[in-house]
This record gives C-alpha cells, structure tokens and sequence, in this order.
C-alpha cells in the first residue's frame, strides 16, 4: 500500500514549496548567486525534485528576476509579497490556495539539500496523523560549531520531540560529561492546515529573544517531531559562504 493512504484510501498530496527572497541583507540576489553555471535556486529546486514523496516542487518568488530564472529553466514558480518577514508566511501565501495535505518549506539557499532528508521529514507525518509538523536534527561533530550562535541547537526529549531550540550551546554540559550536541536543519514539514494557524499566531517572547519562529510553535504546546539525520545540509548566508562551496565542489 502506498504510504501516503490515509484512513479512508485517499492518497495524500504533498508539496515542496521554496521561498526565495531577492533583498537579503547579507547577500543580495542570493537565489541567483551562480554555482558552476546554474543559479542556486536552481540547485536547490534539482535536488528537491528527486524526493519519491513530493508531488510538486513550487520556488516562490518576490521578485521578477527570480521568477523569470526559474520559468527559464523549466521550474514551476508563483509570485508572493514583498512585505513577508519570514519564508514561512511566504510558502503559507504560495500554499493557500492549493489543495494539498503536507506542505515541505525547503529553504532556497541550501543548493544540495538532501532529498533522503527531504523524504525522511515527510514519513513522520504520515505515519503519526496526530502529528502537525517535523523537522531535521545532525549530531554535531565539529566542537567549533557549538559555539556558533549561526547553527541552531536542539534539544529533543526520548520521544524524539524538540524541547527548545537555541542560538547558544544547549545542553550546558556542566560536569563535562559525554554529551551529544544536535545542530538543526531547517526544513519543515507542516500540516497545510496547521501552517495556515501557524502564520495567525502572534510572535512569542522567546522567539524574538532568539530570533527562531519554530519557538512560537513550542511556546503554543505543539509538537514539533526531529528526525536524526546523518546527511548534512550546506547553507549559503553570504558570500563567504558561495566561495566555501565552490571551493568544495
């Protein structure tokens, strides 16, 4: 049986949404940065194909530059506003209107993201129906990292359910025990249903103290379920970011 049957064997439509913003302030035209002669939007939108659960990949857009690459290349792509804070209100924006169960928020400046990751993130909401969104973790093996307040540390509880998520080392090892520290990926997978809540709710303290939206999902009592994964995911913040890469590759 396919495992995207539900209850009553109607199969459920999953769909890929990339948010892609020209204006960063880091790094602007970031979604169009070239990597080896393709945008990396359109690295992004590649590797998100290969995924065996999404039923469509969508890029959506807040400036034409963008839009115009991804038709170019034969992507699908929408237009969204401007005016959006976060990636999730623009893929709540892009999903509204489309009849779909699960909606994937893969971030557009991860050009190699895993497809594994991608699927592995899908199966747990379609194995625990009661369950609204998930989300990947990487055991951190580079002592550096810990520190970074740029990597995101998460704590999750024997269900495999995040406790927080934080910008500083978390947990404090305190008698120097044998601890083992998460770094967060951030892809999500939302019940469309709930990710059209989720954008409604206002913002919470501790989400602006540390500058993370997946607090405000905590801070309402929602699970959010973390999948272990030994797949990393490369993000390009800035331009000494696109030189590591290309350097890599």
């Amino acid at each position: 049986m396919d495992s995207r049957l539900r209850g009553n064997d109607k199969k459920m439509k999953i769909i890929g949404i990339i948010p892609a913003r020209y204006d960063s302030t880091r790094f602007p035209g970031k979604p169009l940065a070239d990597i080896n002669g393709k945008p990396m939007i359109r690295h992004v939108w590649e590797s998100a194909c290969k995924s065996k659960l999404l039923d469509r990949v969508i890029i959506a857009a807040d400036d034409k530059r963008i839009y115009d690459s991804v038709i170019s290349f034969g992507g699908e792509a929408v237009m969204t506003s401007k005016r959006h804070q976060s990636g999730t209100d623009r893929i709540a924006e892009a999903a509204k209107n489309i009849k779909c169960d699960l909606v994937v928020n893969i971030q557009g400046d991860e050009p190699f993201i895993s497809y594994k990751n991608i699927d592995k993130a899908v199966r747990l909401l379609l194995d625990d129906i009661k369950l609204n969104v998930s989300t990947l973790a990487v055991k951190i093996e580079d002592k550096t990292e810990i520190k970074d307040p740029n990597n995101v540390k998460v704590v999750i509880d024997k269900n495999g359910n995040a406790l927080y998520f934080s910008r500083s080392p978390i947990p404090y090892n305190r008698n120097n025990k044998k601890v083992n520290y998460f770094k967060h990926i951030g892809l999500y997978v939302y019940r469309k249903s709930f990710l059209m809540k989720f954008v409604k709710m206002k913002q919470t303290l501790l989400e602006k103290a540390e500058s993370l939206e997946q607090l405000r999902i905590l801070e309402n009592k929602e699970k959010i379920r973390v999948v272990i994964t030994k797949i990393d995911s490369i993000s390009v913040d800035t331009p000494a970011d696109l030189y590591k890469i290309l350097n890599l590759i």
